[in-house]
C-alpha cells in the first residue's frame, strides 16, 4: 500500500477497530463466570471458550503476516472485520458447546487478520516521530477493550442478557468495516499473488532465525500467556466488595502506564529495554501476591508493570525492522506467539489453580514473566554479537 500517506485520524480509527479484535477475547472473559448457566455440564472445558479463538493463530500466525504483505492489507482488514461481525452474531444464540467452540476457531481467522494488519497499517501511516507513540497506543487495545467490556458490557448483559453483548460486538465490527471500506485506499494491482509452500517455508525460517524479526513475538508469547489468564481467573481471589472495580481498573492502569510511563521511558531507552523492565517488575509483583492474595494495590501494580510490556512490544517491531515486509512478518510472528499464549494461558493457569490454588497461579505467572525477560535478554545478546 505505497499510496498510504501519514494520517493520524485514520490511525486512530484503525485503533478503534482494533478494540473489536481485542473484544473477541474479552467478551468471553468478562462473562466467563456466567457461562456455566448456559453450559452447566462443561466443567473445565469452558476454559477453551476463551482461548479457542487462538487455535488458528497458532497454526497460521506467521502465514497471516506473510500473506498480508503479499495479498494486500486492505482486503485482509475488511475480511477480518466482516467475518468477526458474522461470527459474533451466530454466537449470540449460544449454540451447543461444540458448535460454539467451532465458531470460536472461525473467529480466530478474523482476529488473526486484524492483529496482523492493523499495526502494520498504523506503522505505515505514522511519521517517524509519532510511530513509537502510535504503536504504544495500539498496544493498549486489549486493556481498553477489556475495561469497556467491564464498565459498559456487563451492565448491558445485566439488563438484556449475554446475547446482547455478542450482538453489540457484531454491530461494532460491521460499522467499522463500512467506515474503513470507504477510508482505506485500495490495494495495488498484483498484490493478490499467493506464495507457494516452499516460499512460506523459507519465510518461516527467515523469521525464526532472525533475532530482529522474532524478538517482539517471543516476548509477546509470555505477555499474552499472563494477561488474559490473570484478568479471567483472578476475580474469585479478590474481596467481593472490591472485585468489579479492581478488575475494571487493572486494564485502565495498564493503559495509563503504557501511555505515560512507557512513552517517557521510550525517550531514554529502547523498546526492548522497556519490555524487559516490565517483565521484571510484573514478576516481582506476582511473587509479592503470594504473600498478599487479592491485594488490590499489588494487583494494580502488576497491571501497571504489564502495561510497559504491551506498548513497547509493538514499538519494538519498526525499531528492529525497517522494511515493510519485515514488519508485517514480525507482526505475524506476534500474532502467532500471542495466540499460543492466549490459547494456553487460561487453561494452564486454571489447571494450576485446581492443583495448588492462588499460590500455584502466581508462581506459574511469575515463572512465565521471568522467562519472557530472559528470552529478550538472550536475543539482545545475539543482536549485539551481529546475529541475523
Amino acid at each position: 500500500m505505497s499510496d498510504l500517506r501519514p494520517s493520524l485520524p485514520l490511525s486512530l480509527v484503525l485503533w478503534l477497530a482494533g478494540l473489536g479484535a481485542a473484544a473477541q477475547y474479552g467478551k468471553i472473559s468478562v462473562i466467563f463466570d456466567r457461562l456455566p448457566q448456559v453450559y452447566p455440564q462443561a466443567g473445565a472445558a469452558l476454559g477453551w471458550t476463551v482461548s479457542m479463538v487462538g487455535v488458528i493463530g497458532i497454526a497460521l500466525g506467521l502465514v497471516a503476516g506473510i500473506l498480508a504483505a503479499r495479498i494486500g492489507l486492505r482486503r485482509a482488514l475488511l475480511a477480518g472485520l466482516w467475518a468477526g461481525a458474522a461470527v459474533s452474531l451466530l454466537q449470540a444464540s449460544f449454540p451447543p458447546l461444540p458448535v460454539f467452540l467451532a465458531l470460536r476457531v472461525v473467529e480466530g481467522v478474523s482476529h488473526l487478520a486484524l492483529v496482523v494488519v492493523i499495526p502494520t497499517l498504523i506503522a505505515q501511516l505514522s511519521t517517524d516521530r509519532l510511530r513509537p507513540l502510535m504503536l504504544t497506543v495500539w498496544g493498549t487495545f486489549f486493556g481498553v477493550a477489556f475495561a469497556i467490556l467491564v464498565f459498559a458490557g456487563l451492565p448491558l448483559v445485566d439488563r438484556f442478557g449475554m446475547s446482547a453483548l455478542f450482538v453489540a460486538h457484531a454491530v461494532y465490527m460491521a460499522g467499522f468495516a463500512m467506515v474503513l471500506h470507504a477510508w482505506v485506499p485500495r490495494d495495488r494491482a498484483g498484490e493478490g499473488q499467493m506464495p507457494g509452500l516452499a516460499a512460506l517455508g523459507r519465510d518461516h525460517l527467515r523469521i525464526y532465525r532472525s533475532a530482529h524479526i522474532s524478538a517482539p513475538a517471543w516476548g509477546w508469547l509470555f505477555y499474552t500467556f499472563c494477561f488474559v489468564s490473570f484478568l479471567t481467573l483472578v476475580p474469585p481471589f479478590l474481596p467481593e466488595a472490591q472485585r468489579v472495580w479492581v478488575v475494571g481498573a487493572m486494564p485502565l492502569v495498564s493503559i495509563a502506564s503504557s501511555l505515560v510511563l512507557g512513552v517517557q521511558l521510550l525517550r531514554v531507552t529502547s523498546p526492548i529495554g522497556v519490555v524487559v523492565l516490565g517483565f521484571g517488575l510484573s514478576a516481582a509483583c506476582a511473587l509479592a501476591l503470594l504473600a498478599a492474595p487479592g491485594n488490590a494495590v499489588l494487583c494494580l501494580t502488576f497491571a501497571s508493570a504489564l502495561g510497559l510490556v504491551q506498548g513497547a512490544s509493538f514499538a519494538a517491531v519498526p525499531q528492529l525492522n525497517t522494511a515493510p515486509d519485515s514488519r508485517a512478518m514480525a507482526n505475524g510472528g506476534m500474532a502467532q506467539m500471542g495466540n499460543i499464549g492466549n490459547t494456553l494461558g487460561t487453561p494452564m493457569i486454571a489447571w494450576a489453580i485446581t492443583f495448588g490454588g492462588h499460590a500455584a497461579m502466581m508462581l506459574a505467572l511469575a515463572a512465565a514473566l521471568i522467562a519472557g525477560c530472559l528470552v529478550h535478554l538472550w536475543l539482545a545478546h545475539l543482536r549485539r554479537q551481529g546475529g541475523y
